[in-house]
């Protein structure tokens, strides 16, 4: 898993045209102002295999937390952000914008900066989906602000 790649990719996603005009391969979804990515996925070979699961997991924790170091450096501390509280407004029936109320069924929880410069927030998560399911780590790209 190579860092610079990944950081590349950001860079692209934060200093081009707006957000959902960006294309390739790894787009998961799009929207008005938004761009979700799989900066890298994993087999989903899983089949009975906890611990390969288990271990991909760690593993995907531990480069988005690298490449988040690496974004501190840029952007200062990360803001860690728990979906939970997000989740709960959303079942009390509070309008949260997009991307926001698509990210809190993905993701437990984000790194979030504001990129020096822009009037984007990126963010960091990995979604772990069910057993059988591929793991990513997924950038998201805004122009709306967190709610």
């Amino acid at each position: 898993m190579d860092s610079a790649k990944y950081v590349a990719r950001i860079d692209s996603l934060c200093t081009g045209g707006p957000a959902a005009e960006h294309g390739g391969s790894d787009v998961l979804m799009a929207g008005p102002g938004y761009t979700i990515v799989s900066l890298e996925m994993s087999p989903a070979s899983w089949t009975g295999d906890r611990e390969g699961r288990v271990r991909t997991l760690e593993d995907f924790y531990a480069l988005k937390d690298h490449i988040a170091a690496l974004l501190d450096t840029r952007w200062g501390a990360r803001r860690p952000w728990w979906m939970g509280t997000l989740v709960v407004r959303i079942d009390r029936g509070e309008p949260i914008p997009e991307p926001w109320t698509t990210i809190s069924t993905l993701v437990d929880e984000l790194d979030l900066w504001q990129p020096t410069g822009t009037d984007r927030w990126l963010a960091l998560g990995v979604l772990e989906g069910e057993m059988d399911d591929e793991v990513h780590l997924l950038a998201l790209i805004t122009e709306t602000d967190p709610p």
